[in-house]
């Protein structure tokens, strides 16, 4: 199957490289960079530091329908919109992993989804995913008397935050005790405040150093406490968990896919 990265230049996008160049039944077939990129022209190979291949880096525009089967795109939320764009008019399902999308572009990716199969999710680890089930059931037990509190932390380039992780562990609970996430969330707490509301969700972010992504949610209840936890240590984790989805979205029909779909997980327990 032929695979296709927008954004091959960018932290993922080198290591989806080694990812595709690791699975047996995926071959890179076009990896995108920026027209003015200084990259255009380079091996994907050297690139991604796994020796030299058959593939260069093209420019964006030089991109043509029969290029991919399906596109991997892990690039910002700025190039969203054209690369969806490109997809429709070429009916060439892709895969998503961008993060920190505003909710105009949510609402691209909906109308996308209409003509065009699409995985969207903000982790591709089957770790994180699992997470995602384990903290509802967390939820339905614990979930009205413990204070929920998410803890996140990735390297000091990540520009989102809360990271989308974090967000969609916060839906995951949210959703179980049938909360509305974007009024109970509190974001940061700093000086003197009141008791804190049971009925809230709370983040708190760290960015430091070259941390690949770690994530937590902790119910706390008088006298005990559970602390559900996830650590990446290699972006390789994410990379294949997109190869993976790519494989299963070929051939898929049109509409709006998650993680979920992919690994066949079912998320509600209640």
């Amino acid at each position: 199957m032929k695979v296709g990265l927008f954004g091959a230049n960018g932290r993922m996008g080198r290591v989806l490289i080694d990812a595709l160049d690791q699975n047996e039944n995926t071959v890179l077939s076009v990896a995108t960079v920026r027209d003015d990129s200084p990259w255009v022209g380079m091996n994907v190979g050297e690139l991604a530091g796994i020796g030299k291949k058959d593939v260069n880096c093209s420019a964006i525009s030089s991109l043509s329908e029969n290029d991919a089967d399906v596109m991997i795109d892990f690039t910002l939320p700025v190039t969203l919109e054209s690369n969806l764009k490109w997809c429709v008019d070429t009916k060439t399902p892709v895969v998503i992993g961008t993060t920190g999308l505003s909710e105009t572009q949510l609402g691209l990716l909906d109308a996308a989804a209409q003509h065009i199969p699409i995985v969207f999710a903000a982790n591709y680890s089957v770790g994180v995913n699992l997470m995602l089930s384990l903290v509802r059931q967390a939820a339905s037990v614990l979930g009205h008397s413990a204070d929920i509190e998410i803890t996140e932390a990735h390297h000091r380039f990540k520009q989102d935050a809360p990271s989308g992780t974090a967000m969609a562990i916060g839906e995951a609970i949210a959703d179980e005790l049938g909360r509305d996430l974007k009024t109970c969330a509190v974001y940061g707490r700093e000086g003197k405040e009141p008791e804190r509301d049971q009925g809230t969700i709370g983040f708190a972010t760290v960015r430091a150093g070259d941390i690949v992504g770690e994530h937590t949610a902790l119910f706390a209840d008088i006298g005990e406490r559970l602390e559900i936890t996830h650590k990446a240590s290699s972006r390789l984790t994410f990379a294949k968990g997109a190869v993976h989805a790519a494989q299963w979205l070929h051939g898929k029909t049109p509409g709006l896919y998650s993680m979920v779909d992919v690994l066949n997980l079912k998320l509600n327990v209640s």
